[in-house]
């Protein structure tokens, strides 16, 4: 039976599958809840450091939102170790300007904010990862997500992971060893159904969900795997 890995989004963390049923495996990326930092975030380092955490090594399917769909992408090329059967990509953002860019690199360079109450810190927390109004700002994805150190808060987050780059999207889905799906929610403003197809035969609409559909619907999501 395959092993499900699911792998979630940039300023996320394992933490935000926990309405999935078990058995499954939610790692921390790189620099996100408590796993360690990297020196460089590049796709294939973040993909080694979640390789060396699988006890599960062979048939595993893994489901990613976002930057964790690119990192899902990249374990199925065989380089790691590991056996991928299949992969959904879940809102990949597919098409990045200089403009993305560079403002992604500029908030790789900034200093990690911190704040005075666990409730700014939680609302810049929810607003990184796209989490506003889906989970509880209490909740443990939040805590999990948050750090307290003398009574000031910070996100758990390090903010160089915005500077791991745009995917080659066409590249990763060529080199995969695996079947490939390519999924994004109706509403998502990451992507289009247009450049999804243009990138992949396997292109889902999951319709009337946006960016987050693996919390919005986690059936609905779950049923790709199936």
């Amino acid at each position: 039976m395959a092993f499900l890995v699911l792998l979630h989004g940039l300023g996320a963390n394992g933490r935000v599958w926990d309405a999935w049923p078990q058995p499954r495996f939610a790692p921390d990326l790189p620099g996100h809840g408590t796993a360690p930092a990297l020196p460089f975030y590049s796709f294939g380092e973040m993909a080694a450091a979640v390789a060396d955490t699988l006890e599960v090594r062979r048939d595993l399917v893994v489901l990613g939102h976002s930057l964790g769909g690119v990192i899902a992408l990249e374990l199925a090329n065989g380089r790691y170790g590991v056996d991928v059967s299949r992969v959904v990509a879940l809102g990949v953002k597919v098409t990045w300007s200089d403009d993305d860019l560079g403002r992604a690199a500029a908030l790789a360079q900034k200093p990690v904010a911190w704040f005075d109450d666990r409730a700014e810190a939680a609302t810049r927390f929810l607003k990184i990862s796209g989490l506003q109004g889906l989970v509880d700002p209490a909740g443990a994805v939040v805590d999990h997500g948050l750090l307290e150190v003398d009574g000031r808060w910070r996100l758990a987050m390090d903010p160089g992971t915005f500077g791991v780059g745009a995917p080659d999207m066409a590249t990763l889905i060529a080199e995969s060893k695996a079947e490939v799906i390519l999924a994004r929610g109706e509403r998502d403003p990451m992507n289009t159904d247009a450049e999804l197809h243009a990138l992949h035969d396997q292109a889902v609409t999951l319709t009337g969900l946006g960016h987050n559909a693996q919390v919005e619907n986690p059936e609905a999501v779950a049923a790709l795997i199936r």
